[in-house]
């Protein structure tokens, strides 16, 4: 049954990823019709998050932000999709690291953990890998279909990086310290973890949840260097991120300071443009299981 869906699904997939860029978008634009106006994906849960998280913005700025949502949210879909045909040339060109140099300074001597959020456009950050001559890493949630996480991996493999799945990461970055293995990871860091007994709890927009700290744990273990990737949506079809050193030696922090700044960027970068931020998620799902030690 995979095969069958990914023989059918593919032909199509491949089809979209070749339009021409403003086919491309006029296509997203009648996506976007079928899921806000027609299907109505997750809309009352993208409404609740926005107003949970900006109590004092009008009913019309919240409607607003949802509408503008759910058009970046079918442009970064489709940009997934465009990815199987985009050249490294086109990729450059479409997204641009204003400050590559910091990356490619710090690699050379120390391994990196590059973290980002559900924001802009993540997918074509894998793209980061090209600027640098260190291995890189891109974890990711392993795909149910076989068919397609295979798809997935070898679309990857021409950006330099290797995918790993969330459980492969931790033995995957102590394998390359033992071995003195240089690499540069890259994780999406803003998921709901699972609530767990020792799980940290902090404001997120406002909202105390849990958080998810794996990163700065690892950064703390293995003395690595942490990153945040700020991406931003200059127009339809381009983005520009910048680099921002967290800490360039993960053992010298403080509890919680890698997760508590990364959240605070995230923050800073979501009030600057809220509706391309993923709001179709339930991130505060957790909210009301706040243990006693965090009220």
């Amino acid at each position: 049954m995979q095969l069958l869906v990914y023989l059918l699904a593919y032909p199509f997939l491949w089809l979209i990823s070749i339009l021409p860029f403003r086919l491309f978008y006029l296509f997203s634009d009648f996506i976007y019709v079928l899921v806000f106006h027609v299907v109505g994906y997750r809309k009352e849960v993208v409404y609740n998050n926005l107003k949970l998280v900006f109590p004092k913005k009008t009913e019309e700025e919240i409607l607003k932000i949802r509408r503008g949502f759910y058009h970046h949210m079918c442009d970064t879909f489709l940009e997934m999709v465009k990815t199987m045909s985009l050249s490294k040339k086109e990729a450059f060109r479409r997204f641009k690291i204003t400050n590559i140099e910091v990356l490619q300074d710090i690699s050379k001597n120390k391994s990196v953990l590059v973290v980002c959020s559900h924001y802009a456009n993540w997918e074509w950050l894998i793209s980061t890998n090209n600027h640098v001559d260190t291995k890189g890493y891109g974890v990711y949630q392993k795909v149910g279909n076989k068919h397609f996480d295979r798809l997935i991996k070898k679309i990857r493999a021409k950006w330099n990086t290797e995918l790993i799945s969330q459980r492969e990461t931790v033995k995957t970055v102590v394998g390359n310290a033992r071995n003195g293995v240089l690499a540069v990871y890259g994780m999406v860091s803003d998921q709901s973890p699972r609530v767990t007994k020792n799980q940290y709890w902090r404001e997120f927009m406002g909202v105390k949840v849990p958080v998810f700290n794996g990163p700065e744990n690892l950064a703390k273990k293995l003395d690595l260097a942490v990153l945040f990737m700020k991406v931003s949506k200059v127009k339809r079809g381009y983005y520009s991120a910048e680099i921002i050193p967290i800490t360039l030696s993960g053992k010298d922090t403080e509890k919680n300071e890698i997760t508590d700044e990364f959240f605070r960027l995230t923050e800073n970068q979501i009030k600057e443009r809220p509706e391309h931020y993923l709001w179709s998620h339930r991130r505060w799902k957790h909210r009301d299981k706040v243990p006693k030690e965090y009220q």
